[in-house]
């Protein structure tokens, strides 16, 4: 597509939101294209934040199925639009609620904390949600006394216990993308970039294998945390350890600086079939709308909520 076309379709998808009462919004990982025309982009935590308090009748989510589930949840009176049905996660499909009802028979008084990464039928078996940005915080907000399930990413899960000394009882769940980014490619970039900093997502397979560098230069951060990061860091080149589609707002909010992906290939098939032609039809034929239904929702709500409401 020509940019005079890009530039015509932007047109119109922020005309049709102009009418419709629209607001759309980008999760980091969607296509550079996508992420520009939104009103909002941001992380999962920011993202719910930002669905909860918005006044637009209608919501389009580019993102994947369980953050537009976590919308609807959270804005029942709003009508909550996923612009590609295909856009599911992989992570959130390594568990079930069923699963998750039968992992809590086997720990009775345990206190379960899922990640945002979840349906919403495991939110509602679910004490506490949690985001990458504020899944220490929500960890340290639990008395010590009590066991904790965490679900359903394991390297997420491994990181905290690190960072909050606590020991979790962790489900076995990964995250295609981050599973992939090895603590070799963090030694082989260590050695070959020493200039750098390295900027890691909590969830990649070399999260605490990364916490061992002990020189200042590897931050263990959210997407979100990694844009503000970027921002103030006097560094001038950045390696990047996440999904490729934080590069585009990385660039675009700390100009004059040279990110590089740890790995070309950490490319997330659900985020990216969101397109801007699905947003505009999105929008012009109100699809896909996302329901959840009232029981699951209202179980659910309160561990959404604990979540919004804990910092990060």
């Amino acid at each position: 597509m020509t940019t005079a076309a890009f530039t015509e379709l932007h047109e119109e998808v922020r005309a049709l939101a102009r009418e419709r009462d629209a607001v759309v919004i980008a999760h980091n990982y969607q296509r550079p294209e996508v992420q520009d025309v939104a009103d909002y982009v941001g992380d999962s935590l920011g993202l719910s934040r930002q669905a909860a308090a918005t006044d637009a009748s209608t919501i389009v989510f580019c993102g994947v199925h369980f953050m537009a589930e976590t919308a609807a949840i959270l804005s029942p009176e709003k009508t909550v639009l996923l612009p590609d049905l295909g856009a599911g996660c992989s992570l959130a499909a390594s568990i079930t609620a069923e699963q998750l009802r039968a992992w809590k028979a086997e720990h009775p008084g345990a206190v379960v904390v899922s990640y945002v990464n979840t349906t919403a039928e495991v939110k509602a078996e679910t004490d506490y949600c949690c985001t990458s940005g504020n899944a220490q915080q929500v960890i340290e907000a639990i008395p010590r006394d009590r066991e904790i399930l965490f679900l359903p990413d394991l390297f997420l899960g491994l990181w905290l216990e690190r960072v909050t000394g606590r020991t979790l009882t962790i489900w076995m769940g990964e995250c295609h993308v981050h599973a992939g980014i090895r603590p070799e490619d963090i030694e082989r970039w260590h050695r070959e970039a020493p200039g750098a900093e390295l900027l890691v997502h909590p969830e990649c397979g070399c999260a605490s294998q990364a916490m061992a560098f002990a020189d200042g230069r590897t931050q263990i951060l959210s997407t979100e945390k990694m844009v503000n990061y970027a921002r103030t860091s006097p560094a001038k080149r950045f390696l990047v350890a996440t999904e490729t589609g934080i590069l585009h707002r990385l660039e675009r909010e700390a100009p004059g600086k040279r990110f590089e992906p740890v790995r070309e290939d950490a490319v997330c098939r659900y985020m990216k079939v969101t397109t801007l032609e699905k947003v505009r039809d999105s929008l012009r034929e109100g699809k896909h709308r996302i329901t959840v239904e009232p029981e699951i929702a209202d179980k659910a709500r309160l561990a959404i909520e604990r979540m919004v409401a804990i910092g990060g």
